[in-house]
């Protein structure tokens, strides 16, 4: 019943100091949702609109919102898992064909563009994605991604046939086999060199981290990403559930889970980043002792790296001209191990670029690979629930259909609008999306749920479903969340995100080739119609709440309503199983 919710998001911004935000939230905003989620599924046997329908008809809104957020990162998500797919079967190569850059048309010498950057960056940016200088310039589709995204959307239909049987046994591989990965990457990882800094890195605060609100907001929408919170998915797998189930316990299992394997997932990650990061700092110190020793003609082995920074702090304050003229590049481990550690970057550049420094590389990199799609996979089947269940609750799809045509549907049309994603310009909407459709909506679909709990469904009438569920009523520390600290733990984080993005200019990081030094990545301004995209993004999912309701009011208000047989409507929530039935009228 809980290996579905058991598993790491693989998109973990490791980045320093998050951890610390991350677990916080985990324990005030995390665990709390997350019992309701199932607490609430598991009394009213539905999905997440027919609860929310069964609650209140006004708060319909809170489970379309949530099917549409589901449906949206759905599309991009599963365009990662195509990525994956591409470099899992280009791991069946060796040398890997990210580890050396490849020869020009005039077969004299290697492609310009490689040499000025680097193999992992030019396969991923220039033969993975044949990135666009600019979001604007689309670049046209990529075939081979769009196969990927073909095969990716069709596993994951395949996996979801049966439904909840089905997918309950393909978790059981796809939520274990990462930890197998995982251990032994961590074996591997802390006999490279230099992995212990990256772990000491990785749990050195950071005051100016802790200060930024976006920190904050990444760390809740990752509590949201980690258990699928406000997707609307788990409302409707716990619906499956016994109504005797402990959901309590359920919830508590698998959050110290979910935190522990965050962390262990961080230390392998930073182990792989600290020797990469190493590498990188030895190479930048070699290359500037060389220049040192051909500059001053000095004999070898005269400038080491312990004497290094002494022999420059000596040469700008006896010669600052020359040191100045050398253009000596800067070698500093904090910012090696600062670079490139977070999403897309983090699993296509930083890890490949690990990946070909090792011996057998081909093996290491099918295994991570691996990992990755397991990782998505199971991400994607409460995606996809999340969608599913809302529509067959909504009645807007033939009844008749089974559950298989509904998912099938779902799978065909994400993977038509999700073409987008396969253009050349495709990161840089992946990005948008992952931005905007993923983390503000969600803050205020969990807001809206918590409130409808604690304030219209009633606290107490919840605590006595929770007592006939599992035996007890809940004890202070849910009693204070669910009331007060989670509802402001989320409205605050809201806030200082909106105050703190609308007082700046909204940018993305874009590769550009053109670059006069070498191929860079740049960060650059959207273009002004690109608002109205962020706006579909955030603002429809978040105005659907409010909308439905004043819809619904002004139906009632006008005296409007819609006959089956009689004339009349009836909603009945079906409250228990068994004898111990209620019925509710609405």
């Amino acid at each position: 019943e809980i290996y579905y919710a058991i598993k790491m998001g693989w998109k973990f911004p490791f980045r320093k100091s998050f951890m610390i935000p991350f677990l916080i939230l985990l324990v005030l905003e995390g665990v709390p949702l997350l019992h309701l989620e199932f607490a609430i599924g598991q009394r009213l046997r539905k999905g997440s609109v027919g609860v929310w329908r069964s609650i209140n008809p006004y708060l319909v809104g809170v489970g379309i919102a949530s099917m549409l957020v589901s449906f949206m990162v759905g599309m991009y998500y599963n365009t990662i898992i195509a990525w994956v797919l591409w470099y899992f079967f280009n791991s069946f190569q060796d040398p890997l064909p990210w580890s050396q850059c490849p020869i020009n048309e005039n077969r004299t010498g290697f492609v310009s563009e490689c040499e000025r950057s680097s193999p992992v960056d030019y396969f991923w940016y220039r033969k993975t994605l044949n990135t666009t200088p600019v979001i604007e310039d689309s670049g046209g589709l990529q075939w081979w991604i769009v196969l990927c995204l073909f095969c990716a959307w069709t596993l994951l239909w395949v996996c979801c046939l049966r439904g909840i049987e089905t997918t309950g046994k393909a978790v059981y591989v796809t939520s274990t086999l990462p930890y197998l990965v995982l251990t032994i990457f961590l074996i591997r990882g802390l006999t490279l060199k230099g992995s212990v800094s990256g772990i000491k890195f990785l749990f050195t605060p950071d005051l100016d981290e802790l200060l930024n609100p976006s920190t904050w907001l990444d760390a809740g929408a990752q509590v949201f990403y980690s258990f699928s919170l406000a997707f609307g998915g788990l409302i409707s797998f716990s619906s499956y559930n016994s109504v005797h189930n402990n959901c309590e316990q359920d919830a508590v299992i698998i959050s110290i889970i979910n935190g522990l394997t965050s962390i262990y997932a961080a230390i392998v990650i930073y182990s792989i980043i600290g020797f990469r990061a190493t590498e990188r700092f030895d190479d930048c110190l070699d290359g500037n002792i060389l220049t040192l020793m051909n500059t001053f003609d000095l004999p070898e082995g005269n400038i080491t790296e312990s004497n290094y920074d002494s022999f420059l702090q000596h040469l700008n304050s006896t010669a600052p001209v020359i040191f100045q003229e050398l253009q000596l590049k800067t070698c500093d481990m904090q910012t090696f191990l600062s670079q490139g550690v977070e999403g897309t970057g983090l699993a296509f550049i930083v890890f490949t670029e690990a990946i070909t420094k090792m011996p057998f590389s081909p093996l290491w990199s099918v295994l991570f690979f691996i990992m990755l799609f397991c990782l998505g996979l199971s991400t994607m089947f409460g995606s996809v629930e999340g969608v599913v269940a809302p529509l067959q609750d909504l009645n807007i799809l033939p009844k008749r259909w089974p559950k298989e045509v509904y998912t099938g549907l779902v799978c065909f049309v994400s993977f038509g609008l999700a073409i987008i994603f396969a253009q050349g310009s495709g990161e840089y909407w992946l990005a948008l999306f992952d931005s905007f459709a993923g983390s503000i909506p969600l803050l205020i679909i969990a807001f809206c749920e918590m409130m409808a709990v604690a304030y219209i469904y009633g606290i107490d009438r919840f605590n006595d479903d929770i007592k006939f569920m599992i035996g007890h009523k809940p004890n202070f520390f849910w009693q204070a969340t669910w009331r007060l600290v989670s509802p402001l733990i989320v409205l605050l984080i809201f806030l200082f995100y909106f105050v703190t993005t609308i007082s700046k200019e909204l940018t993305y990081i874009a590769w550009d080739p053109l670059s006069e030094d070498f191929p860079a990545l740049e960060t650059k301004s959207y273009p002004d119609w690109i608002y109205v995209i962020i706006f579909i993004l955030a603002g429809v999912p978040a105005l659907v709440i409010p909308a439905v309701a004043l819809f619904r009011l002004i139906r009632k208000l006008s005296g409007m309503t819609s006959a089956y047989y009689a004339g009349f409507t009836l909603e009945i929530a079906v409250i228990g199983n068994g004898r111990n039935i209620k019925y509710v009228l609405i």
